[in-house]
């Protein structure tokens, strides 16, 4: 199965239900009155974990959600049905960012944990919210409310408490086969690994902790070479890092040592903080023969570089003969537990974020244009929702909305824009004629 670790989507909430208008008609009751019940409201889309999945694969031929509208009010007062929430299942560890702005919308890492993403409309009122004693017989209802809608971006940042990273071919995914019931493709050459792959490791000490076999750096992948960050964002949250060399010597043009700066170099230009996580050298293939020599010359670059620190932890291994497996794994779940979680990239809390409270005028809820035919254009948040939400159906719902465009100041606004009596006047697609 591909693995797909980010994909972006449209959704859809559900619109509240429209208000009915309605009066009560039964034998010997005089003057019934309004009996229009409210509209229900609508779904909202709701992302949730599902610890069962394991990539965005779902998401690559169906990109756009959209929930159920809530019911239409009906007469004897009754209110429209509520429609079902829209439950989109997503793997550990997807961050939901709002695609348009970049603005990070929520980070779901539990299972069953929940996030609305839009939420439904609300449902219009019936006429018999309307009544009143100047007006006992009201033919106002209100339309539902427009669900939100959309476009988000999905990112899948895999859940591992450790993670191995290297060069290709160093013995990531030999290591993860040997110490865990995970079977990645292993073979002799480069880019075997081009997705991770998860296993558990379980001691026998009770304790346990979930490895992570990333796909293998090469120099510039922090600018997007080779893999790039498609590695990168993985490490993220990572508590431990194994930092895997290979000591084979087999090629004699690559130096361990090298190697290992230029890895560090990558994870720093990606994010500084992951030089920060406990970090464990592995010098891998310790079977082969000249691999003692080749760990004792990369020792003595590492003790004459002054960025390392003198404390180190370097601990060789061979997944073939399993040296010094079980040592490793035992440090590896003490550092676990003496380490947090890290919040990932682009999450971290601003510590000198203040919050300045003043008073500021509220915003035009209206803005006005003239179009090249001479129609006046009326657009803004605030007057679209509020035309949306008219039954233009009932001349009685116009004259209220009449009513709410002069106290919002629609009709001087026009005066001194210049419109005339008789001038066409435009919201949405709905037109009519300006009365002075």
């Amino acid at each position: 199965m591909a693995f797909v670790d980010q994909v972006k989507i449209f959704v859809k909430a559900g619109k509240g239900g429209d208000g009915a208008v309605s009066f009560r008609h039964e034998k010997y009751i005089n003057m019934g009155g309004p009996f229009g019940g409210d509209g229900g409201h609508g779904g909202s889309v709701v992302m949730e974990v599902d610890e069962g999945l394991r990539t965005l694969m779902d998401f690559r031929y169906k990109r756009h959600f959209k929930a159920t509208p809530g019911g239409n009010g009906a007469t004897k007062g009754m209110t429209g049905k509520s429609a079902d929430d829209l439950i989109i299942k997503v793997p550990q560890g997807t961050t939901i960012t709002d695609a348009e702005t970049g603005r990070v919308i929520g980070d779901l890492t539990e299972q069953g944990q929940r996030l609305v993403v839009a939420q439904g409309g609300r449902g219009g009122r019936g006429n018999m919210r309307f009544a009143s004693s100047t007006n006992p017989a009201p033919e106002i209802a209100e339309n539902g409310e427009p669900g939100e809608e959309l476009d988000i971006a999905l990112e899948l940042k895999v859940l591992a408490d450790v993670g191995l990273v290297g060069f290709p071919s160093v013995g990531k995914s030999t290591l993860l086969s040997v110490v865990t019931a995970a079977k990645p493709k292993v073979a002799a050459y480069h880019f075997t690994t081009l997705v991770p792959n998860l296993g558990m490791v379980r001691l026998e000490d009770g304790r346990d902790f979930v490895m992570a076999d990333l796909p293998g750096l090469i120099e510039g992948a922090s600018q997007g070479v080779g893999l790039g960050i498609q590695f990168l964002r993985h490490v993220e949250r990572t508590r431990v890092i194994l930092h895997m060399i290979d000591m084979s010597g087999i090629d004699p043009e690559e130096d361990p040592y090298e190697n290992y700066v230029k890895i560090n170099n990558e994870l720093a230009e990606y994010d500084p903080a992951l030089l920060e996580r406990p970090q464990i050298i592995v010098p891998t293939k310790m079977d082969m023969p000249d691999a003692e020599e080749t760990l004792a010359e990369f020792k003595k670059k590492l003790a004459a570089d002054p960025d390392v620190p003198e404390d180190v932890e370097i601990m060789p291994i061979s997944s073939l003969t399993r040296q010094g497996l079980e040592p490793l794994m035992q440090r590896t779940a003490d550092l676990l537990d003496e380490t947090p979680a890290f919040i990932p990239k682009g999450m971290e809390p601003d510590e000198n974020e203040t919050a300045l409270y003043e008073f500021t005028e509220d915003r035009t809820p209206f803005e006005i244009d003239r179009d090249e035919d001479g129609t006046w254009i009326l657009y803004g948040d605030e007057i679209e929702r509020l035309f949306k939400r008219t039954n233009t159906n009932y001349t009685e719902s116009m004259m209220r909305f009449a009513r709410q465009l002069r106290f919002m100041g629609v009709d001087e606004a026009l005066r001194d824009a210049g419109a005339r009596g008789g001038d066409t006047v435009q919201i949405l697609d709905f037109a009519f004629e300006f009365e002075e």
